[in-house]
């Protein structure tokens, strides 16, 4: 897979980011670099290799799956500009 221009251009658009043309132009280059690297590392074989939380050996942390109502409405609302009943009041926008 390879990027173009106008892909560069889409992409930032998308992203709501100001690209120069200069700047479209050399991003192409480095993300088809990447790309390229990407593939790469899809020719790895990894049959059998277990998926990785850490580059060291660490059991995980388990809490206990319980159901908690954490009574904390009134933290939550305590910033809100306007709130009723623990209910967040917003104004009504009709187009």
């Amino acid at each position: 897979m390879s990027v173009d221009l106008a892909t560069v251009k889409r992409v930032a658009r998308l992203a709501r980011i100001a690209v120069s043309e200069e700047d479209a132009e050399r991003m192409t280059g480095e993300l088809n670099g990447i790309l390229g690297f990407v593939e790469q590392l899809s020719e790895v074989n990894v049959d059998g290799v277990e998926p990785m939380t850490s580059v060291m050996p660490m059991e995980m942390k388990m809490r206990a799956d319980v159901v908690t109502d954490g009574n904390k409405a009134e933290d939550i609302v305590a910033n809100a500009p306007n709130e009723d009943r623990n209910f967040f009041l917003v104004p009504k926008v009709v187009e």
